[in-house]
C-alpha cells in the first residue's frame, strides 16, 4: 500500500507525543487496566496509553513532562506564517494566477535545471528524472513486477506516477532551483510545469500541452493524472484523515505485519497471525563467472594518480550547477574571489571540504576525494585572479 502526505494535513506526531510524555510506543498491550485507544492526534494509527496509578502499563510516566511551559521560540508573524503556509492543494486551494509555454519553460529549463535533471527531463547525477516519455502508456507499467531476470519493472516518474499535478507546482516554486529556492516567479514555474507535461507528452481537457500551449490557472485544475486513483488511503478531500486513521488502524493493511488471529484490528507482539504475503525468489539468476574473481580483500585501495585528473571537467560536472547559475561566485568573478582569496587557501580548502552555513556543501556535494577537490579549487582561484 502507498500514499502521498501533505505537509498541511497528514503529519505523523504520534511518535512525538509518544516521547515528550514518557509514554512506551513499543508495547501494544501494555496496559492491562484499560483498553488502549486509536490516538485521533495520531494519523498513522498510533496507539494513545491511558495513565492510570502513574503508569501505562508496567512504566511509570514522567509528570513533569506535562503541560509543559514552553520558554522558547515565539509566536511566528503573519508574513512567516503565510510563506511557510504555502501548499498547493489538489482542489486549487493556494494556486495562484499566472501562465506559461512549454516553450518558456524549456528556456528556464536550460537555464537553470539541465545541469541538474538532464536533456528533457532524462534524469543524471543522481537527480531524479522528470520524464522518460508517454505517460499514458508508461503508467500501465506500474504494474509490472520484476520476478524474472528480464522482466522490465515500473517506470515511476512525474507523469506515470504522481497522482496529484499540485505537488508538481508547489515544490518547483518552493524547493527549486537548488540552491536558489522560491527565486522563481509565479509565470516561470507555470512555464517550468507546462514544459514538464510536454516532456511527458500528456494532455489536458483532450488537448495536447505542445511547445505553445498556455498553461493557466483555470487549465491547470483540470489536469487529470493517470496514476490518480493508484494510492490508498485517500488521502484529499475532508474525509482523508479519517481514511488515513481507519487504513492504519486495520493491521491487515500493513505488509508483512502480523495481527491477533482474535482480533484481526489489533497489532500484537505474541500469539500473532504469521504474514501471508508470498515471496517470489528468482532461481538461477545472477552472475556466477566473475572476471576477474570476486575478492575479499579489505585493504583500503591506493590513492589514485592526479597526473591526469581533468579539474575544468570535474568543475563542469560537480560545481558548474551552482558557480555557473549566479547560486555561488563564478570563476573569472574576480571582486567576489579576492576576498576570498584573502583568507588564506588554508581556509578556502577547508571552507570547501568541510562545507559552510552559506549554503557550500562539503566538497560541493561531489564524490571527489580531497586531492581532487583542492585541484579544482585551484583551477577556480587560477581562473579568476
Amino acid at each position: 500500500m502507498v500514499f502521498q502526505l501533505n505537509k498541511k494535513l497528514f503529519i505523523s506526531i504520534s511518535a512525538a507525543v509518544a516521547l515528550s510524555l514518557g509514554l512506551s510506543a513499543c508495547m501494544e498491550n501494555a496496559a492491562p487496566t484499560a483498553s488502549n485507544t486509536l490516538s485521533k492526534s495520531s494519523i498513522d494509527g498510533g496507539v494513545e496509553y491511558p495513565i492510570i496509578n502513574g503508569k501505562t502499563g508496567p512504566y511509570y510516566v514522567n509528570t513533569n513532562a506535562h503541560n509543559l511551559n514552553v520558554k522558547y521560540g515565539r509566536t511566528p508573524t503573519k508574513a512567516e506564517y503565510d510563506e511557510w503556509n504555502s501548499d498547493i492543494m489538489p482542489d486549487g486551494t493556494g494556486l495562484p494566477e499566472g501562465q506559461g509555454t512549454a516553450d518558456e519553460g524549456s528556456e528556464i529549463y536550460e537555464a537553470k535545471c539541465v545541469m541538474c535533471h538532464g536533456d528533457f527531463g532524462s534524469g543524471g547525477g543522481g537527480y531524479p528524472s522528470l520524464s522518460k516519455g508517454n505517460a499514458y502508456d508508461l503508467h500501465k507499467t506500474l504494474t509490472n513486477q520484476r520476478i524474472k531476470p528480464d522482466t522490465d519493472g515500473p517506470v515511476r516518474v512525474f507523469g506515470t506516477y504522481w497522482p496529484q499535478a499540485s505537488t508538481l507546482w508547489w515544490y518547483i516554486k518552493d524547493a527549486m532551483p537548488h540552491p536558489m529556492t522560491d527565486s522563481l516567479t509565479d509565470d516561470e514555474v507555470y512555464a517550468l510545469v507546462a514544459f514538464i507535461l510536454n516532456a511527458n507528452e500528456m494532455s489536458i481537457d483532450g488537448i495536447e500541452v505542445d511547445d505553445e500551449y498556455v498553461l493557466n490557472r483555470e487549465k491547470f485544475l483540470k489536469i487529470e493524472m493517470p496514476n490518480r486513483d493508484g494510492f490508498e488511503p485517500k488521502i484529499d478531500g475532508p474525509q482523508g484523515p479519517e481514511n488515513v486513521r481507519r487504513f492504519y488502524a486495520n493491521a491487515r493493511n500493513f505488509g508483512g505485519q502480523r495481527y491477533d488471529i482474535k482480533d484481526p484490528n489489533s497489532r500484537c507482539m505474541e500469539g500473532c497471525q504469521e504474514p501471508t504475503a508470498k515471496v517470489v525468489y528468482i532461481q538461477g539468476a545472477g552472475i556466477s563467472d566473475f572476471h576477474p574473481p570476486l575478492s575479499a580483500v579489505r585493504d583500503l585501495p591506493k590513492e589514485k594518480e592526479e597526473s591526469h585528473f581533468d579539474a575544468k571537467k570535474a568543475y563542469a560536472t560537480n560545481c558548474a550547477m551552482c558557480h555557473d547559475t549566479g547560486a555561488a561566485p563564478a570563476p573569472g568573478d574576480k571582486a567576489a574571489w579576492s576576498a576570498i582569496i584573502a583568507q588564506g587557501m588554508d581556509k578556502v580548502y577547508e571552507n570547501g571540504l568541510k562545507g559552510t552555513d552559506s549554503g557550500m556543501p562539503a566538497k560541493g556535494g561531489s564524490s571527489l576525494s580531497d586531492k581532487q577537490f583542492k585541484l579544482v579549487v585551484d583551477y577556480i582561484v587560477n581562473q579568476s585572479k
